[in-house]
């Protein structure tokens, strides 16, 4: 929980409060720790400790709801993504101290809970999918969420968007014609929509908002006259960036259909070894402009070094806070890899309650990163990412003597976008998607050859010229290169045995020009010779980044800082300098690079530098030297030519001229010197000493950080003396150790906390990273992550529990077994054979709603059929399956038994009186009726006694009944002593009666078979 030190002002707190499900306010919370994160567009989580013996424990005991409310100085408010659902829990029964922990996920994790129904016709459905053609994000939303609401479904769960607005009330901007196979749960499509960058999405308590992609969760806070930039020292704590080669590559070859090769190569990717390859196999693609824009958009991810940006933050000191001043999706300044302010996307939130308070951090992504994302979302779109998986939606036709005329293809919609070709110019390039034809005008289904795609200018009269055909499989087509801001017009249409179908709706669209600037070139490095300023560029853009294809140069601007107003006053098409004559001596001059491309887009300032002039030599500005006024004569000096007031300017006199002997005593006090006219290195060694000081006038605050370095001390002059409230440090970067007033911490030579031991409650951690692959232990326990940051070990310190996380492996390939191999959504182990690729598994349930269950399964085997044996508390199953449906099984009920021993094979049931034995030596022996009563072939037998003297007949009852009519009956009598022939006299569907030509003297039995054919 949280301590507010009373008198104190609270900046800012947290805590948690509990509601009934779908329901109202039950109380608040009181854990020993939690910790909540808010990724953007994701399902958000928290993790809370709690023992029983705190107040609050009980409202966890039940599932509920969490809420995580903030308080910023004014008030408490749950955030959006702050509401939690108690889905997991965890303890030990035997623990004395009744400890326990809870896994929530957010709310929207509810959307796993709703599904895709299949439509009331399956005609709607196209290859097994329901289409959505020429959709917004509203539409294909809603139908998840109207059809689950009549159904009743996740009652609690609301949205506030509509079909045509976003949640901010924006129309949609994008349409997609997609399809989605039935059983697909909302969440998935929500996730899909957002990686394919058509949505942003939050939960607000219950309620799902859902807006535009890049618009009110992408909020630009890092410019302007008051932007959000988190510093050193005040809001950010610790900075760990972690760095990977791994994907690097300088080459990448695209290979596509009908023989399409393309190659390119960037040279200003880092590549310290030397040349690294890249292969990329994409079917579908035939268009060098697709293939171009493929192979820069890798070559753009696998040109530089991949970096994962990482900010703790300490709220409490910080001037800026989470949720008040940012949210996740929004732009601020912080430290980069470098440790430069830079504009970076808060990605993730991470803040965490625990007996120190409230920290946290936050994952940030560069310009860079986010570029990359937007390049992946928009090549998955060009290459099939929305319709991919929709099929060709063919159904087989009966056969026809003659062809029919197909429908027109519905839902076109045509993707225009700019790319730069392999010679650095702007193109366009446009991707066509339809609905899938299925039957022909007059509504009967119909088996399509493929499709052909038309294209013309969009003016009165221009001619239309067919650009792609594609198979019937094939719903999409690429079109390249068009000019950039032309106006184009496309339509398509359908084929069936060479007759051709009806035209769709025609679509025109204008190909936008590229809009992406050239990266910000690195600062100008000045100098001064001869009198000119040389202004110089290595060539590359901010982070060592090569200048893309369609650089075309960089711009020099120069201004007077005293009077700004910038001007260009030259350009560099490549590293190298530009020369700046005629600047007055002594006088700065600011300079700074923009660097512009051949469509016009210019980037941001880069870093801006300053320099002055320097002369040639004094006698430039000094003609001669006056020495000694007793030469000049009375009446030679004109008085124009005398010295004025302010005639004569430090800049004209020359170095060391005057000297201390020369100045009156008093005659220069602090007011006559100008801020920052005198610095360090105007003052001589040993110039200044402790006499020259007046008592009390050097304080902490006048002194700049790190200004007093080990070298700055006397040997001896702090000997047997004590320091009170200073840091004591090895260095201020870097490798260092160092002791203050909250501790003793060591950091590694990449600025890495690698060990904190607090003086105040003795708390400590040692951690050989604080990303990616890394050990730490602290006074909670031992944790052990992999190169990817994942958790694979946890040795918890309360509890002593013990936790092997993520997938384990006992080989990298071939024979191997892994245990919760990735991408299983449920426990499994799996084995793997020789070839590394076929497997044997055992799985859990697949939901814990399920009933409890273990499957023993595999990969689809070499005769194309799949082996399972699945092992439940309703029925166990032994099957072969081809495809979806089995084509063999055994499977066994609750309350049935098979039992095979040394002699027999027992088929049973409860009832030990009905089963089936096969015995070892051939015979088959019935316990009961043999068969369903009513089915065919359905037979029973039976032995009955009669007792009495002079009985001549008899009545049977089966103890079941026979359906459908009559059963067929055969019996006789047995007599030890006499010979007695019997009768029917009557049956049905329930028993027989029987006569005998003589009486009975005592005890005989009827033996009888009956059957029902």
């Amino acid at each position: 929980m949280q301590v507010i030190i009373p008198g104190e002002t609270q900046r800012f707190g947290l805590r948690l409060v509990a509601y009934a499900p779908n329901g109202p306010r039950r109380g608040p919370l009181q854990p020993l720790e939690y910790e909540a994160a808010w990724p953007l567009d994701d399902v958000p989580a928290l993790k809370v400790s709690y023992t029983a013996h705190v107040p609050g424990a009980g409202l966890l005991a039940v599932p509920c709801e969490v809420a995580v409310e903030v308080w910023d100085g004014t008030a408490w408010a749950e955030p959006p993504d702050s509401r939690f659902l108690r889905i997991v829990r965890d303890g030990n029964e035997s623990d004395p101290t009744s400890a326990r922990s809870y896994e929530l996920p957010g709310y929207a994790w509810m959307a796993r809970k709703l599904v895709l129904y299949p439509p009331a016709s399956v005609d709607a459905l196209v290859d097994g999918k329901r289409p959505f053609l020429s959709a917004t994000p509203g539409q294909i939303l809603q139908t998840w969420l109207a059809e689950g609401r009549a159904r009743g479904a996740v009652p609690g769960f609301g949205w506030d968007f509509t079909t045509t607005h976003d949640s901010n009330g924006a129309p949609w901007a994008k349409i997609i014609t997609i399809y989605y196979e039935p059983g697909m749960d909302l969440l998935t499509c929500l996730i899909n929509l957002s990686e394919q960058g058509m949505v942003d999405w939050q939960m607000q308590g219950r309620t799902l908002r859902v807006f535009n992609a890049d618009t009110v969760l992408a909020r630009d806070l890092a410019s302007g006259t008051a932007p959000v930039d988190l510093k050193f020292g005040r809001d950010v704590v610790e900075a760990p960036t972690k760095g990977t080669l791994e994907d690097a590559a300088s080459a990448v070859l695209v290979v596509g259909d009908e023989g399409m090769r393309l190659e390119l190569t960037n040279p200003g990717a880092t590549a310290p070894w030397g040349r690294w390859e890249q292969y990329i196999g994409q079917g579908g693609v035939s268009d060098p402009g697709t293939a171009t824009l493929l192979a820069q958009s890798a070559l753009e991810r696998a040109g530089r070094e991949r970096v994962q940006v990482t900010r703790g933050i300490t709220p409490q000191a910080a001037r800026w806070l989470p949720w008040r001043d940012y949210r996740p999706g929004d732009q601020i300044l912080a430290p980069s890899d470098h440790g430069a302010m830079e504009s970076l996307r808060v990605r993730q939130v991470t803040l965490t309650m625990g007996r120190d308070g409230i920290a946290g951090n936050l994952v940030l992504n560069d310009r860079f990163l986010e570029r990359e994302i937007r390049q992946s979302r928009r090549t998955a779109g060009i290459v099939g990412g929305s319709t991919a998986d929709g099929g060709s939606g063919a159904r087989p036709a009966p056969e026809s003597p003659t062809a029919r005329v197909p429908a027109a293809p519905q839902g076109l919609i045509v993707d225009a976008q700019a790319y730069v070709d392999m010679a650095g110019f702007p193109q366009g390039l446009a991707v066509a998607t339809w609905g899938a034809v299925i039957t022909d005008v007059g509504g009967v289904a119909v088996d399509t050859d493929g499709y052909e795609l038309f294209v013309r200018v969009n003016e009165f009269g221009a001619p239309w010229f067919m650009v792609v055909a594609t198979d019937r499989s094939d719903t999409s087509a690429t079109v390249s290169p068009l000019v950039v801001g032309g106006e184009y017009a496309f339509k398509v249409r359908a084929t069936c045995r060479g007759v051709k179908g009806e035209f769709s709706a025609v679509v025109a669209v204008t190909i936008p020009d590229d809009v992406t600037p050239p990266p910000v070139p690195t600062a100008p490095t000045l100098s001064t010779r001869l009198g000119q300023i040389y202004v110089t560029w290595d060539g590359l853009g901010e982070g060592d980044v090569p200048m893309p294809s369609d650089f075309r140069a960089v711009r020099v601007w120069m201004q007077d800082p005293l009077a700004p107003g910038g001007q260009v006053v030259g350009y560099l098409d490549a590293a190298g300098s530009v020369v700046v004559p005629h600047q007055p001596y002594g006088a700065d001059r600011e300079f700074w690079f923009t660097s512009v491309d051949r469509s016009g887009n210019e980037s941001g300032e880069s870093v801006h530098a300053f320099v002055a002039t320097a002369s040639l030599v004094d006698t430039d500005v000094i003609g001669e030297i006056i020495d000694g006024a007793e030469n000049i004569i009375d009446g030679t000096i004109p008085g124009d030519a005398k010295i004025t007031a302010n005639s004569i300017t430090g800049r004209l006199i020359r170095a060391l001229e005057i000297q201390a002997g020369h100045i009156q005593s008093n005659a220069i006090t602090a007011d006559k010197i100008d801020v920052g006219a005198v610095r360090a290195s105007h003052i001589a060694v040993d110039a200044v000493e402790a006499r020259h000081i007046k008592a009390g006038a050097v304080t902490a605050s006048k002194i700049s950080a790190d200004a007093v370095q080990a070298g700055n001390i006397a040997a001896g002059a702090i000997d047997g003396m004590v320091i009170t409230g200073a840091t004591v440090r090895t260095s201020s970067s870097g490798a260092r150790v160092e002791l203050n007033s909250g501790g003793i911490g060591a950091w590694s030579a990449g600025n890495v906390q690698t060990v904190s031991i607090a003086g105040a409650n003795g708390t400590f951690f040692l951690r050989s990273g604080s990303s990616g692959a890394r050990v730490e232990l602290d006074t909670t326990g031992l944790r052990a992550y992999n190169a990817g940051g994942t958790q694979t070990v946890a040795i918890t310190a309360g509890d002593g529990s013990v936790a092997i996380i993520g997938q384990a492996s006992s080989g990298t390939g071939g024979n191997r077994m892994v245990l919760n191999p990735a991408g299983s959504s449920y426990p499994e182990i799996r084995f793997y054979g020789s070839n590394g690729s076929t497997y044997a598994a055992i799985r859990g349930p697949a939901t814990v709603s399920a009933e409890p269950e273990i499957t023993l399964g595999g990969a689809v085997g070499a005769n194309g059929r799949t082996p399972t044996l699945l092992l439940g508390s309703g029925f166990s199953d032994w099957s072969i399956t081809g495809g979806s449906i089995p084509e063999a099984r055994i499977r066994l009920w609750g309350g049935g038994d098979v039992d095979i021993n040394g002699t027999t094979l027992n088929l049973r049931t409860t009832n030990s009186a009905a089963r089936l034995n096969l015995t070892t030596n051939g015979w088959v022996d019935f316990f009961g009726k043999m068969g369903a009563p009513g089915a065919s072939g359905a037979v029973g037998r039976g032995n009955v006694t009669f007792s009495g003297s002079n009985v001549v007949g008899g009545s049977v009852g089966y103890g079941y009944t026979f359906t459908g009519g009559d059963a067929f009956v055969v019996g006789n009598v047995f007599y030890m002593w006499d010979v007695l022939p019997s009768s029917l006299r009557g049956r049905n569907n329930g028993g027989f009666s029987f006569e005998m030509t003589k009486a009975a003297g005592s005890l005989f039995d009827f033996s009888f078979w009956v059957w029902k054919q």
